[in-house]
């Protein structure tokens, strides 16, 4: 993996072709079919609430093999992730299929590990997994959705603080530190599909 001038202050460590191509179809095709409910957040409470004002998106519920075919994909490469932050890894949460369709989104925030939040699972997180199933396109095109970007931002940069904006790959997986602050920008066009999950 390469990472650029802009993306390193953001600790960033990305693998292309988690998963193939046919994987993340698959992937798409059984979400498409599968029960679906809203994407919760987390604050000062234990359980996850809906606020369509913080966080607008799906959480889609596949099969259990299939997620557990994700969670096993994700300890396997967690030695080499935790390598990257310089931190042990022992536990990786159960995996959130999610669909964000044209006006979804989800505001700047932190997963954890940031003595902000009260509950026992965010103070537990330490490095956030975004895997991209679909790509991202500017104009319209099968398979594909516009918007949705993936920003990492740093308030502590001043006036036009520094930012990095991260364009959705098929099959990419993406990690970065829990305490980082990050948003998907709104879905202008298409469906973006995406796996998270955190390592603790």
């Amino acid at each position: 993996m390469t990472k650029s001038e802009t993306d390193a202050r953001f600790d960033l460590y990305m693998v292309e072709s988690f998963f193939d191509a046919e994987t993340c179809r698959e992937f798409i095709n059984e979400m498409r079919r599968s029960p679906v409910g809203p994407a919760t957040v987390y604050g000062r409470g234990q359980s996850g609430s809906v606020d369509e004002r913080v966080r607008k998106a799906a959480r889609l519920a596949p099969s259990t093999e299939t997620v557990e075919r994700v969670r096993r994909r994700l300890l396997e490469c967690r030695g080499e992730v935790g390598e990257h932050f310089g931190v042990s890894l022992s536990v990786c949460e159960e995996p959130q299929f999610l669909r964000y369709r044209v006006g979804d989104f989800f505001v700047a925030h932190q997963d954890g590990n940031t003595g902000m939040l009260r509950s026992d699972r965010e103070q537990s997180r330490r490095v956030s997994v975004v895997i991209f199933l679909n790509r991202q396109s500017e104009a319209p095109e099968a398979e594909t959705y516009g918007g949705g970007s993936l920003v990492f931002s740093d308030w502590r940069a001043g006036p036009g603080r520094g930012e990095f904006r991260l364009s959705g790959e098929a099959g990419t997986l993406v990690t970065f530190r829990s305490e980082t602050t990050h948003e998907v920008l709104p879905v202008t066009h298409g469906e973006r599909y995406s796996i998270v999950s955190w390592y603790g």
